[in-house]
């Protein structure tokens, strides 16, 4: 694939990095040692401002098939991606750092610039971790279509009103369904390989289901599932973009929140913008604060200082404090840290640390979803089995367009339409749905399926 990289900093350069010994990537960029660091047999570089015309015409920006803007500018990138699509990219990607971007109710940058996917790594990695303390045991997170769809596996247990019931009758809230399920097997007790559901599938006692729908009504859904556990007790370190979004997502469900910021001025800030978070001032690296604010009480602490030396020295001290407590089962608290550098990642599991994410992988499985085929947007493997999530293009000569859904000739329970987008609107597909070329489908697909679903919605395969 033909990828062109607007900006060579730290972001640019990983997504370089990554794609540049499979890909024919050129990156562009005004800072001239920066490229030169870049030069070499793998990577194409040329210097020159990212939205100026001259330069991305010289960079033979029509033939390229994805464009990634990341320079530190949120204003640059999206004037450069937008330049990129009317220049004819078919797919165009910016990174932006204001959270009001990405609010399409406030202004809707994604229609408006032609863009097909702004990405923010500070929410990216705000709601990563939200989905780890929100389905802690989930082996499944994804957000498709722009980021408006999430697909999340949940376990049902207990007396969840859905068990017994076919999923037809399980009443899933509109514009969610459930695509996928894991079951325990009853002689081993071991838990299956999962599969595509149907709608006659009866939901049982410790089955893992995945949901699929409207980002926020899927949250709102697994809220309510999980409503009878008490209220779990989160403490944020750092009250930045990443920690000032993990508590925006959070005070909204089923969660005690406290915030620790060391800046005094910060602290009032966040105070005023977080109405059901507790903003404390204190530096969350000592054992002093931690200890007044009695964190062994706490279900999960998150370290999101701003770099990954205090994030590692505030959590090996929870974990200090959580090991040395009496009447503190430390399996059931949950250590988590942002890592930026990948050499870290790799000792932190040593350190009494359960859970990192980084920024940096965030970003890339996000743009890997983009890496491929024209017609397939992007497909991602569901670990452990051999289904994968695949968002199409419908090209013109689709033999599904003369068809509804429910009429469509393709194998039953081998895939499952996700989601359809249709003139910029995103919802679960129905039965009797009619498709459009130019219209985008999002589908769960077996391995040997997948030729035949993608040739009903493009006429061509593979």
């Amino acid at each position: 694939m033909r990828i062109i990289i607007l900006g060579a900093g730290t972001v640019g350069s990983w997504v370089a990095e990554t794609f540049c010994k499979e890909h024919d990537v050129t990156v562009v960029d005004t800072d001239l040692e920066s490229i030169r660091e870049m030069d070499s047999s793998d990577v194409q570089v040329l210097e020159g401002s990212v939205c100026d015309p001259a330069v991305l015409f010289a960079s033979h920006i029509s033939n390229m098939e994805l464009c990634i803007a990341v320079t530190g500018d949120d204003a640059t990138n999206i004037l450069a991606a937008s330049m990129a699509k009317h220049m004819g990219v078919p797919t165009v990607i910016a990174r932006v750092q204001n959270p009001i971007l990405l609010d399409t109710t406030t202004f809707d940058c994604l229609e408006t610039f032609e863009i097909d996917r702004l990405i923010s790594l500070e929410s990216l990695t705000a709601e990563h971790l939200a989905t780890k303390i929100r389905t802690p045991t989930s082996d499944f997170i994804e957000h498709i279509a722009q980021g408006s769809i999430k697909a999340i596996e949940v376990e049902i247990s207990g007396k969840n009103k859905m068990i017994g019931k076919t999923i037809e009758e399980s009443g899933l809230p509109e514009g969610v369904h459930i695509g996928l399920i894991r079951r325990k097997n009853a002689d081993t007790g071991q838990r299956e390989a999962p599969r595509i559901a149907v709608a006659d599938d009866v939901l049982c006692d410790g089955d893992k289901i995945t949901l699929i729908g409207d980002d926020e009504r899927v949250d709102a859904l697994i809220d309510e599932i999980y409503k009878k556990r008490k209220n779990q007790h989160v403490v944020i370190a750092g009250g930045g973009r990443v920690g000032r979004c993990l508590a925006k997502i959070l005070e909204a469900g089923p969660f005690n929140v406290c915030l620790i910021e060391k800046n005094e001025d910060k602290v009032l800030e966040l105070a005023n913008k977080l109405n059901r978070v507790e903003v404390v001032h204190g530096d969350a690296t000592t054992n002093k604060t931690l200890i007044a604010l009695r964190i062994e009480t706490a279900d999960f602490f998150v370290a999101c200082i701003g770099d990954e030396e205090n994030n590692i020295m505030a959590c090996v001290e929870v974990d200090h404090i959580f090991n040395k407590t009496d009447n503190v089962v430390r399996e059931d608290r949950r250590v988590m840290c942002v890592i930026h550098r990948k050499d870290y990642s790799d000792i932190v599991k040593k350190l009494g640390i359960d859970e990192t994410v980084s920024p940096r992988t965030a970003m890339k499985d996000e743009v890997h979803k983009y890496v491929g085929d024209s017609a397939v947007r992007y497909s991602q493997r569901i670990s452990s089995s051999d289904i994968s999530v695949y968002e199409i293009l419908i090209e013109e000569d689709a033999p599904a367009i003369e068809h509804v859904l429910t009429n469509l000739d393709l194998p039953v329970g081998r895939w499952r339409a996700a989601t359809l987008t249709h003139n910029g609107t995103v919802r679960v597909p129905r039965p009797d749905d009619h498709f459009e070329a130019g219209d985008y489908i999002v589908a769960l697909i077996h391995d040997d399926a997948v030729d035949e679903v993608i040739k009903m919605f493009t006429g061509t395969g593979r």
